[in-house]
């Protein structure tokens, strides 16, 4: 017995022998490890990056549409192959996006700092923008970002929002401090709701914002001012045909250019039209604009204000480009020689209510506004796409005619350049006047169910020396008028739709919307002349006119999206 608790006692001060040695072999304890933790500062999807005191948000979504008989997100077809209604013309276009947004924000002794961003990647149907025709789509001009494009395995990226907040400012690629709450969607899906304004893609700015209590805020930024799709649309250098600048060159337009010229304006063949065409200078200054809210239970009352510098090019020969000068490249022969008109300051104002919680039920709510613009027509055109140099839209006419034709020329100003090198005998800047409404009323059927009624529309007129200069030059440039016609480039642009969602589960939509938008054009009689672009007629003859009139287009989307 004892030789077996020797055994025993043996084998275990071996065992404890060994385990010690093994045990001071064994490395210093780990650190717990730091998990992510949850931050209720800011509202839910919030956490801490791990080692530091920031918290984060990663959010977004993903949308697929399909729209007929229109652009990309319910765009109407309102210029381009989709006016005229040519074989170029896609009749669908399918667009698909991801968005991703990033948002942080970090507690300090001035207050939160914030940064958030947002980047889009999108895929598109080639030749997506029924502006343009499928046929300069398909060529070059994509791999120089004239083009989205929209090969198998590519697509586009684009960048929404890029901004710091701090203490109040605003730096960076974010909405205006003009626009209203919900921006150019007061319960629509189209992206192209005339009437008002839109940054929904962000606009580079500074701005402030201070909070006075009862929801009620002031806020003041500068814009940049040289953005096309944002703040600015054309001013038209109306040089007419027969006039020679200093150098005794006749501004006539050449013979290849006067059929692009003639009936559809400078919409769609823009590029090939000596006399008439945007000439808007180099930015010189920011657009400075401003609000002040109301934001509480029952609504929102807003009142904003924008200025606008609008800073023409040179005088007559700003649009008469050349080669093969000693630059190498296109020049503006002799522009500097001419000098400038002068510049002039524009503006906008808007008035802007959202009543909630109707009693028609839960969550229902009303939005209107109201615009009005003197050289900034892009203030109540709304849209963040750019519009072209027109609106316009060809159908089937009366018989004996060519067709009707609906056109509405989008400026924010008109001058006519002279001769001289003062410009002498030019016409200074004209600037365009715009008036703009639009909104919507939101209903919920169920909570899963909703609809939304509506509609926008914009009105652009000109003075009457604007109209004599731009119909000189309309006319010169190949047009003649029927006897009896009127000449006016002025137009108002209608539209109104109706939106129907389904929300089966929470965060994932379907939608549908119909949209129809109507050109009233301002002009009136007929026209004989050449036309530009692919017209289902070549000419109107003296018998058979093109005739001015009124038309409309409907188009229909249809939507899936999913945020997270």
């Amino acid at each position: 017995m004892n030789m077996v608790k020797s055994l025993v006692l043996g084998s275990a001060a071996t065992i404890v022998a060994l385990s010690g040695a093994q045990a001071a072999d064994l490395p210093v304890k780990a650190k717990a490890v730091e998990y992510v933790r949850i931050c209720s500062l800011y509202g839910a999807g919030f956490y801490y990056i791990p080692g530091t005191d920031t918290c984060i948000k990663i959010g977004g979504y993903l949308r697929a549409d399909v729209t007929v008989h229109g652009q990309n997100s319910n765009g109407p077809l309102w210029g381009g192959d989709g006016a005229t209604n040519t074989r170029y013309l896609n009749q669908y276009n399918d667009y698909s996006r991801f968005a991703l947004t990033v948002d942080t924000r970090t507690a300090t002794e001035y207050g939160v700092v914030r940064t958030f961003g947002q980047a889009d990647f999108t895929f598109s149907t080639q030749g997506y923008s029924g502006a343009m025709s499928n046929s300069s789509n398909t060529t070059g001009s994509v791999l120089t970002g004239g083009t989205v494009n929209n090969y198998a395995g590519n697509g586009g990226l684009g960048v929404e929002y890029a901004f710091i907040q701090f203490a109040g400012f605003t730096f960076g690629k974010s909405a205006s401090a003009y626009v209203t709450p919900w921006q150019g969607f007061p319960g629509n899906n189209t992206s192209y709701l005339v009437g008002g304004y839109d940054t929904i893609t962000g606009i580079n700015n500074v701005q402030y914002t201070a909070q006075f209590g009862n929801g009620v805020s002031a806020s003041i930024g500068i814009d940049d001012s040289s953005a096309s799709d944002y703040n600015r649309t054309q001013i038209v250098n109306a040089a007419v045909a027969g006039s020679a600048n200093n150098t005794g060159t006749s501004l006539v337009p050449s013979t290849a250019n006067t059929a692009s010229c003639a009936l559809a304006m400078y919409g769609a063949a823009s590029s090939n039209c000596t006399a008439l065409g945007t000439s808007y200078g180099g930015a010189q200054l920011p657009d400075l604009v401003g609000n002040v809210r109301i934001d509480q239970a029952w609504g929102v009352f807003q009142v904003s204000g924008a200025l606008h510098d609008v800073d023409p090019g040179y005088w007559t020969t700003a649009n008469t480009l050349t080669s093969g000068n000693f630059i190498g490249g296109q020049a503006q022969t002799g522009a500097q020689n001419l000098g400038h008109p002068d510049s002039k300051v524009g503006g906008a104002v808007n008035v802007a209510l959202q009543i909630k919680n109707l009693p028609t039920g839960a969550g229902d709510d009303f939005k209107i506004e109201g615009s009005w613009s003197l050289g900034a027509s892009k203030y109540v055109l709304g849209t963040s796409a750019p519009l072209g140099g027109s609106f316009y839209l060809f159908g089937d006419g009366p018989t004996g005619s060519a067709g009707k034709l609906a056109i509405g020329a989008i400026t924010d100003g008109v001058y006519s350049g002279g001769p001289g090198n003062s410009g002498a005998g030019g016409t200074q800047v004209q600037l365009t006047q715009g008036l703009g409404i639009r909104g919507a009323f939101n209903h919920n059927w169920s909570p899963e169910w909703s609809s939304s009624l509506f509609g926008g529309a914009s009105q652009l007129s000109y003075n009457n020396t604007s109209k004599a200069i731009w119909c000189a030059s309309y006319v010169a440039s190949g047009t003649t008028l029927t006897p009896g016609s009127t000449c006016n480039p002025g137009f108002t642009m209608s539209e109104i739709g109706l939106t129907t969602r389904w929300t089966p589960v929470k965060n994932l939509t379907f939608s549908s919307e119909v949209l129809y938008a109507y050109l009233h054009t301002d002009m009136s009689g007929g026209a004989i002349g050449t036309a530009s672009g692919a017209f289902p007629i070549a000419s109107g003859t003296a018998a058979s006119p093109y005739i001015f009139g009124d038309k409309g287009t409907v188009s229909v989307e249809f939507r899936a999206q999913r945020n997270f």
